[in-house]
């Protein structure tokens, strides 16, 4: 039993208690693909995202932990983010295994956040 991995708990947030921790200094991580970040995103987001898409397919981006680390580090306040909510839990529960302590997961995604009416930027053109 020793060697069973115990996931570290996921916090998961509606995007009203994630709009109100963005604004007194939490960060949002949006962890989508680049090109879906491109589309749209939540205003002031960062974009590290959790799969790559690479010739073989999908695949996880293996210096993804690293990325946010040399950004965020384990103390930063993070919110995190994909489309609708999938995603951002598999991300959340990476960083919390790895001991980011005040890291939370928004349910439902930019899909909520940009249903709900917040503020997003759009990029006018995504590249291919």
């Amino acid at each position: 039993m020793d060697s069973e991995r115990k996931d570290a708990e996921v916090v998961t947030i509606d995007v009203y208690a994630a709009k109100n921790l963005l604004s007194q200094g939490h960060r949002y991580l949006d962890v989508r693909a680049e090109e879906d970040y491109k589309r749209g995103h939540v205003e002031t987001a960062l974009n590290i995202p959790y799969y790559l898409n690479t010739p073989e397919g999908r695949v996880k981006n293996p210096e993804f932990v690293d990325q946010v680390l040399s950004i965020y580090g384990k103390e930063g306040s993070i919110i995190v983010g994909c489309g609708t909510g999938t995603r951002s839990v598999l991300a959340t529960t990476d960083l919390r295994n790895a001991e980011f302590n005040n890291v939370f997961n928004m349910g439902g995604g930019y899909k909520a956040w940009a249903g709900n009416g917040f503020p997003v930027n759009k990029s006018d053109s995504v590249e291919s």
